[in-house]
């Protein structure tokens, strides 16, 4: 009782912070990767084993298949069976994909706040516009797993360089979870690889700075990060996995046609946060007295140009700059004498204002909750952004012959679809560069694009209704027939009984 009557500002911040940060990361489930994950799960729990060929498509059915989010797919099923999913669009499973990632990305947003420094209203602000940068990372797929341990691989950074406390043993257990749940994991590394060559850079040019961590200490975390290599290694695909993120990385269809591969447009209101905390940081660290420390300069640098290069990054920077900023935003305030303390203890009326406010943002956020996963409001979202009926029709009366789909559905099919292989999907390292860029010139009509439907044995088509190659073989009527479904927004074309493929 007494905490009660002790409420400070300090602790009603933190909680309208956070209540204001989980009830932002929940969001309708519109990524169409998130259903071949979950496919992907309930095929692990009803197979009781973890695939290491393809099962899903026709394409590369039987081949090698380096199921690396094995685990959070898993996790990523569960949340959607045991909340109700039963596959039809807004079902109650969507709640569960919804907390399942506002759960992770509020817990990420914890540890970064843990590194901030300066009041709790500094923290807050500086926590709400990385949290606002990196929520365009944010969906329900397993990159959620490693946006919540790059946090925590860094905030065990953060501990044992700022705070002098070791808790460096956990990075490796860290790892080993991280390898088995998403092939992010290469993020840890960054940090590692990033922090060590800060603190070697400090040592060289400023050893005698309280803030650079000792050649003795620094071994230590060579010495951790060696060992976390190792721990990879323990996975379902063994030392293989050690190469995933290089041959992912490969794929160069990924960076010329895929959105989050591909470098951030700032005429879109969804980078504005990244564009704004990226300055942010820059004009902090111009104008504070405080002298950049050499880590947080390779860590801001380093994600920063990964995160101009592809988009996907940009919550990597957000849980690296986010700190960064916080500290040279708390050093220019207290140059100025520009400090607002929070009040240690508040009685009375004060303490009754203080408690409705915080009822009030528990029932907003509970609102904006609700809103966002009505049951009609999320079933109207994914009817407009997945081919909904164009799997129910796959269900009822599928073709003859293999498919051929877009590719930005092919994870919606494998799920909604089960039973009509796809021909290809989000699983870009399954595909490899050659295939996508031969899927690239049948989308595009390049020569040959016809030739490849043909000898690929295509009996029908589903793609978006206002395609290119919806367009061309609309052209072809003796050859392919949509009138069997044509919805206005997707289209699916039959191959005309008694053509030949040649």
């Amino acid at each position: 009782m007494q905490s009660v009557r002790n409420l400070t500002t300090q602790r009603l911040t933190v909680a309208i912070l956070f209540i204001l940060l989980f009830a932002m990361a929940v969001r309708v489930p519109t990524d169409t990767d998130t259903w071949w994950h979950i496919r992907s799960g309930e095929y692990i729990l009803d197979q009781g084993k973890i695939p290491t060929t393809d099962p899903f498509s026709h394409t590369r059915y039987g081949e090698e298949w380096i199921d690396h989010s094995w685990g959070s797919q898993i996790v990523i099923y569960g949340f959607y069976h045991v909340f109700g999913g039963d596959g039809v669009p807004g079902d109650t499973g969507n709640i569960g994909l919804a907390l399942y990632m506002a759960g992770l990305a509020t817990l990420g947003m914890l540890f970064v706040y843990l590194m901030c420094d300066g009041t709790v209203y500094v923290r807050a602000f500086v926590v709400v516009l990385g949290a606002a940068a990196a929520a365009v990372f944010w969906s329900p797929r397993p990159q959620m797993f490693s946006f919540m341990l790059g946090a925590a691989v860094l905030y065990v950074l953060h501990l044992y360089k700022r705070r002098q406390i070791d808790r460096l043993w956990l990075i490796p257990l860290i790892m080993l979870l991280w390898a088995n749940l998403h092939g992010g994991f290469a993020i840890g590394f960054i940090l590692l690889f990033g922090s060590i060559i800060g603190e070697v850079i400090g040592n060289l040019f400023n050893g005698d700075d309280e803030r650079v961590v000792t050649w003795r200490r620094l071994r230590k975390m060579l010495l951790i990060t060696a060992v976390s290599v190792l721990m990879i290694a323990i996975n379902p695909h063994g030392v293989k996995m050690l190469g995933y993120p290089f041959r992912t990385v490969g794929i160069g269809v990924l960076q010329d046609f895929i959105q989050e591969w591909a470098a951030p447009d700032f005429h879109q209101p969804q980078t504005w946060p990244f564009a704004l905390l990226l300055l942010g940081v820059l004009a902090a660290v111009g104008l504070s007295s405080r002298r950049i420390d050499w880590t947080d300069l390779t860590l801001v640098t380093g994600t920063g140009l990964m995160a101009l290069m592809a988009g996907r990054n940009i919550a990597l920077f957000a849980v690296a700059a986010t700190p960064v900023l916080s500290r040279h935003v708390d050093a220019w305030l207290t140059d100025r004498g520009w400090q607002i303390r929070p009040v240690r203890r508040v009685r009375g009326r004060m303490l009754l204002l203080n408690w409705a406010l915080l009822v009030l943002v528990l029932l907003g956020g509970l609102a904006k909750i609700a809103a966002a996963l009505n049951e009609e409001t999320v079933r109207k979202a994914q009817e407009e952004f997945f081919p909904v009926e164009v799997a129910e029709f796959l269900n009822e009366t599928p073709p003859p012959g293999k498919l051929f789909n877009s590719y930005n559905w092919g994870g919606y099919l494998m799920f909604a679809a089960p039973d009509v292989p796809v021909y290809v999907d989000g699983r870009t390292d399954l595909y490899d560069d050659d295939f996508l860029r031969d899927y690239l010139d049948v989308v595009f009509i390049r020569d040959g694009w016809d030739q490849q439907l043909d000898e690929q044995e295509i009996g029908f088509v589903a793609i978006e209704a206002d395609s290119i190659l919806a367009t061309m073989l609309r052209t072809q009527p003796e050859k392919w027939d949509e009138k069997l479904f044509d919805d206005g927004r997707s289209v699916v074309f039959v191959r005309v009984a008694g053509e030949e493929i040649e």
